[in-house]
């Protein structure tokens, strides 16, 4: 799925593979990072045309029992292409400087290389000449105005008597003065440099406030752990699950009703209804066109289908760098394959696509949260998973919904309230815990609470407050700690630098992403930067990163999935809950058959 990138880097070793297609091998080399071998894709190019020119009627004969049990005695042949290779890329002797008479200055005569001073700047003297004509144009023009103003002058000094000299002096003295004070009022509208501002920043007091910022520290309260601060709340039961007829602590998956069959049919009918107008040998002709029997695929044969892929991935909201990739390691996969009869080229790569886009979805390593969960508490420690992302993709409405499924699943939940910036934040996660406590009462788990919030106020150090939780969580014998974050843009450092600073110290069991279904492009933009602030900013030398995706408004998206797939594609880690809604009920799994049918959905 991801045969758009043809190396692979683990620890000190860099791979190399390239693929044959047609007899479904992969040849591979591996060489120490370090290294800088400039003629390593020189070698397993030799090595992969030597190797199937001279095992080809193999192949075809025994086909893949034959590659299992034959033999292959390539050695020497191996070991001449990597000499060749090596002394093709050795450091060439330094280039001799050439003579005079090489040169082509020595080609060159004498009188062709004398420059006069007139002849040289030839542009140049064009640019003066038009300069000079524009200055005569505006010459000419202005001498004609200087003359109707003198003109007018001797008229007007005809109809009165001539001034003395005193009235001469007079006059421009009064010029003068009035010329003098219109530009003491232009500089007077000018700020005075008195009024200066005085330096540093004032806090701003509200009318209706309440300027004491003592009013919103919650330090030396004694509210955490105890049942007072969250008093049972009353209210309609339904309206909190949506779904009553549900089983209790189950986590269902994604259902989409796929259109295959539909799909398939007109696939088939869409190449043969333009030739079928041109009359029925012709439709006949069409439809036979566009299967490939016994057929090598090439590049040209897929490059007019791959570019429909690309454009219907991108309009389903998949980034269009992951749109293009994609579509490249499936040309890569399939180039050079042998089709079966009565099979379309196009019916054959959306095929390929489909099962890259489910090995995608599908993660390299499953996340089990109840099984880690139940491992902690054989270790007597608290389960801790910390939630972040960019503003408003609903990080503490899905935390609410995953902690009403661990109660569900019979485990206790504290909530650490970190984000100590946003106005509500404390007061948001405190009414999910009176609704999480009035769903779940104590009296139902034999007196015990099952969720309780831990809070500090505002304007605290979030690592700080997160590192209590978790020592408050132990000695109380919590299962779970969930850690609320405040939201931040990717590209604000300080930010990133605190969130770093909040996982490196408190080391979490789990550090989910929380991104919303609606973007596009910016999910690479965010979930690059987000690992690339957290392997930055940490002062281990394995840097945590994100482990898990929660990908939230999926309901609001109808088929337009693809943010899932670029999220899976870019950070290679597996989505661990869906949010499809409002209620604490709607949270899922990801189904990734259900995704990918709804992704190529015309």
């Amino acid at each position: 799925e991801r045969g758009g990138n043809n190396s692979f880097t683990h620890e000190a070793l860099t791979l190399k593979y390239k693929l044959d297609n047609q007899f479904e091998l992969v040849f591979v080399v591996g060489f120490q990072k370090i290294l800088t071998l400039t003629y390593v894709d020189k070698l397993i190019d030799d090595v992969h045309k030597e190797f199937r020119d001279k095992y080809r009627n193999e192949f075809q004969q025994k086909g893949t029992l034959g590659l299992l049990n034959g033999t292959f005695d390539f050695k020497d042949d191996f070991m001449r292409l990597l000499r060749d290779a090596e002394e093709s890329s050795k450091v060439r002797a330094p280039t001799v400087m050439k003579t005079f008479e090489q040169s082509l200055k020595s080609q060159k005569t004498v009188k062709c290389m004398i420059e006069t001073r007139g002849e040289k700047p030839k542009e140049k003297v064009k640019n003066k000449k038009n300069k000079g004509s524009k200055k005569e144009g505006t010459e000419a023009v202005a001498a004609p105005g200087k003359a109707s103003v003198g003109d007018k002058q001797p008229s007007t000094a005809g109809d009165r008597e001539e001034l003395t000299k005193d009235e001469i002096l007079q006059k421009n003295r009064e010029e003068f003065f009035k010329r003098h004070m219109k530009a003491g009022e232009k500089s007077s509208k000018s700020p005075k440099p008195e009024a200066q501002k005085e330096k540093g920043k004032k806090p701003r007091v509200w009318d209706l406030g309440n300027s004491n910022a003592k009013v919103l520290d919650y330090s030396n309260s004694a509210t955490n752990g105890s049942t007072e601060a969250c008093p049972v709340e009353e209210f309609d039961p339904d309206i909190a699950l949506g779904d009553r007829n549900r089983e209790p602590g189950r986590l269902y998956d994604l259902e989409y009703e796929s259109d295959d069959e539909a799909e398939e049919e007109k696939v088939i009918q869409n190449p043969s209804k333009p030739s079928m107008k041109k009359g029925g040998l012709g439709g006949m002709f069409g439809m036979l066109k566009g299967l490939v029997g016994s057929k090598s695929l090439t590049r040209e044969d897929m490059d007019p289908v791959l570019e429909k892929m690309k454009d219907h991935l991108i309009a389903k909201n998949v980034a269009a760098e992951i749109a293009v990739q994609l579509c490249e390691s499936v040309a890569k996969k399939l180039e050079g394959k042998v089709m079966g009869t009565f099979t379309t080229v196009t019916s054959t790569v959306k095929q390929a696509l489909q099962e890259a886009l489910v090995q995608i979805l599908q993660p390299q390593r499953r996340v089990d949260v109840l099984r880690d969960v139940m491992d902690a508490q054989r270790h007597r420690r608290p389960y801790v998973v910390t939630f972040c992302g960019v503003n408003g993709v609903g990080k503490s409405t899905n935390l609410a919904k995953i902690s009403f499924w661990l109660i569900e699943n019979g485990f206790s939940v504290l909530i650490a309230a970190c984000d100590t910036f946003r106005a509500g934040a404390v007061e948001q996660l405190r009414t999910h815990t009176r609704r999480l406590n009035a769903l779940h009462p104590p009296e139902s788990h034999g007196g015990r609470t099952m969720v309780q919030l831990y809070e500090k106020g505002y304007g605290k150090d979030a690592a700080g407050i997160a590192m209590e939780a978790i020592s408050y969580a132990r000695n109380q014998g919590f299962d779970v700690v969930l850690v609320d974050t405040a939201g931040r843009m990717q590209d604000n450092a300080p930010l990133m630098t605190a969130l770093a600073k909040l996982i490196a110290v408190n080391a979490p069991d789990l550090v989910l992403f929380v991104g919303e279904a609606l973007v596009g492009n910016e999910a690479v933009d965010q979930l690059v930067k987000f690992n690339k602030a957290l392997a930055d900013h940490s002062m281990a030398q394995t840097p945590r990163l994100i482990d898990g995706i929660v990908l939230t408004k999926f309901d609001t998206i109808d088929d337009k999935v693809g943010a899932a797939i670029s999220m899976t594609y870019i950070t290679s880690k597996p989505i661990v809950f869906v949010g499809t809604g409002q209620t604490y009920c709607d949270l899922r799994s990801l189904n990734a058959k259900a995704v990918v049918a709804a992704l190529m959905k015309a």
